[in-house]
């Protein structure tokens, strides 16, 4: 990409069910990634692929996470606070599912989160959440493309 620097994916490792996926294209795009966990990473060979170890503090991943990435940056989380944090930075932020959270759609999904925590507090809900299928990883991986290429535009015209 010649006179604009190519976005950074950040990913939310902790519990991450699609970092094989996040890798693999990342590679087919030639992308620097970079994992943030409180620990349990495994080391790559690639170069561009980074691993970040940080405190067992709460929220630890996530702050390092808004410190380091920048609008038309990429992040990968289920976690709906880091989402709007990194909404607010203007990065492309995306869950393991495959639902992109945007300026749009953040209220609402922070909105909803907050409901069902109060449901859980107050006894009405369990708090079971469906298991990751198969149609999920797809959705994922089309849409980490899609996002991709919407970055790689953004940053392009920067």
């Amino acid at each position: 990409m010649v006179g604009a620097v190519a976005p950074v994916i950040y990913v939310d490792a902790d519990a991450c069910p699609v970092k094989a996926e996040v890798v693999r294209v990342a590679e087919r795009f030639d992308l620097e990634t970079v994992f943030v966990a409180n620990g349990g990473l495994r080391p790559s060979r690639d170069p561009k692929i980074r691993n970040v170890v940080v405190s067992s503090d709460a929220d630890a991943a996530d702050d390092w996470i808004v410190e380091h990435a920048q609008a038309h940056d990429i992040v990968i989380t289920a976690d709906i606070p880091l989402a709007a944090r990194a909404v607010a930075l203007g990065a492309h932020v995306l869950g393991p599912t495959g639902r992109p959270f945007t300026a749009q759609t953040i209220g609402m999904a922070l909105a909803v989160r907050e409901l069902k925590q109060h449901l859980r507090e107050t006894g009405e809900s369990k708090g079971f959440n469906a298991s990751f299928s198969a149609q999920d990883r797809s959705r994922f991986l089309g849409e980490l493309d899609r996002i991709i290429k919407l970055a790689l535009n953004s940053r392009s015209s920067i």
